[in-house]
């Protein structure tokens, strides 16, 4: 039988050389134009990256078990502020990619006096403002400067509406807050502590974004602890035409804190004491405004009673360094945010007249309805958990504001 033998395949005898022409070919490709040394180059280049890698990026810094806990939950409550911090590692600052977007705020009441202020702190700190006000009390010149600026938005509109927005984070400030605006339509008062309050914090609850109540010194109503204490549950007449604000707020409070509990909003709870400065109405009725605006107009100062009723005052730009650090710290409050400084109105009276003009006379009238008798913080909780202490006396502050009025009544001739 023969024998038969398998031809090898065209292909396979081929191969070799095939391979040889190949090689041939790539190396002929390569040499051209330059080719090999531009691979060269970026493969020196690659190498040189990873490197150098090591000796640029950040020295690890260890942490202990209960330390690393401690600051991933601080990053998952605050990933903005989040940074890790040793004695011997310096703080670097992180790439373009890397850094966190701004934040977008919302500023109820953020045309009013203490409100101008805040959006001009969160601003110049690179976040986006949203700006909600009715304007009942502000003023459209009090964030005037902001109007080019693309991350500020100013819309009009009264918070006993619902509104929607797209936010990180809600100061709710919106409120009359002198006696002669909230006495002027206590009904709205009390409306907007309420309705206004329940409307920001759903519009917190459906975005998930942390909400700040800025409540008042006045729960605390006609004090019989002095000085008064966040624990103090104070001593209000409920019936009485301070009630629409005094009661609004504690009011406001409670809805914060059920939110909270029943809704897990992220809340905050700041008690605003007496404060002034720049942008304060010029006839708002409270105590500084009107001592300066009279003084400065040549007319009487006026006080009420006896004068030796006592408040306690704080320079605006401490206020809002106490608003900022509250919203960015984990304390849910309430705090006493104010200056624990304490004054007559007669002794207001003369620091008035040694500041603007000595000369100036003072008019006592009958005191009005449900005015506390004394006013003074104990800032002891805000000083140990968020490390805050107002740092402008009234001397010093004076004279800021008084330069403001002097313009805006000026303008008024």
């Amino acid at each position: 039988m023969k024998q038969l033998h398998r031809q090898p395949s065209l292909s396979k005898q081929h191969r070799p050389h095939h391979r040889a022409s190949l090689s041939r070919s790539l190396a002929s490709y390569l040499l051209r134009e330059h080719r090999l040394l531009f691979v060269l180059l970026g493969f020196l280049l690659a190498s040189s990256f990873f490197l150098l890698y090591p000796a640029l990026a950040p020295h690890p810094i260890s942490l202990s078990s209960s330390a690393y806990a401690a600051t991933t939950t601080s990053a998952i409550r605050n990933p903005r502020v989040f940074s890790f911090s040793t004695a011997n590692a310096s703080p670097r600052r992180l790439p373009v990619g890397v850094r966190k977007k701004p934040l977008r705020v919302v500023v109820t009441g953020g045309a009013g006096f203490v409100g101008s202020h805040l959006v001009d702190k969160v601003l110049a700190r690179g976040d986006s403002v949203i700006v909600v006000d009715n304007f009942f009390t502000g003023r459209k010149e009090n964030v005037a400067h902001h109007l080019a600026n693309p991350r500020f938005e100013l819309i009009r509109h009264d918070v006993v509406e619902p509104i929607l927005l797209e936010v990180d984070q809600i100061y709710h400030l919106a409120c009359p807050a002198s006696p002669v605006h909230y006495k002027f339509n206590p009904i709205k008062t009390i409306k907007t502590n309420v309705m206004g309050t329940l409307n920001m914090l759903g519009l917190a609850k459906r975005v998930g974004a942390r909400f700040l109540l800025t409540s008042t010194s006045e729960v605390y109503g006609d004090p019989l602890e002095h000085p008064q204490k966040e624990s103090y549950w104070g001593h209000v007449n409920p019936i009485g035409v301070r009630s629409c604000y005094d009661e609004g707020k504690r009011t406001a409070e409670t809805l914060t804190m059920d939110y909270h509990r029943g809704a897990g909003v992220e809340v905050r709870i700041a008690r605003i004491f007496n404060t002034y400065g720049p942008r304060m109405c010029l006839d708002d009725g409270r105590v500084v405004s009107n001592f300066v605006a009279q003084t400065l107009r040549k007319q009487p100062m006026t006080v009420y009673g006896d004068g030796k009723q006592t408040r306690s005052f704080q320079y605006v730009s401490d206020l809002v360094d106490g608003l900022i650090t509250l919203m960015e710290n984990k304390y849910i409050g309430p705090f006493n945010l104010g200056n624990p400084g304490e004054f007559t109105m007669l002794e207001l009276a003369q620091v008035v007249k040694e500041t603007i003009d000595p000369s100036a006379r003072v008019e006592f009238k009958p005191n009005t309805a449900d005015d506390p008798h004394m006013r003074k913080p104990d800032i002891s909780k805000a000083k140990s958990l968020l490390n805050w202490e107002p740092k402008v006396s009234l001397k010093q502050g004076l004279p800021r504001m008084v330069s403001d009025f002097q313009k805006r009544i000026l303008d008024e001739k």
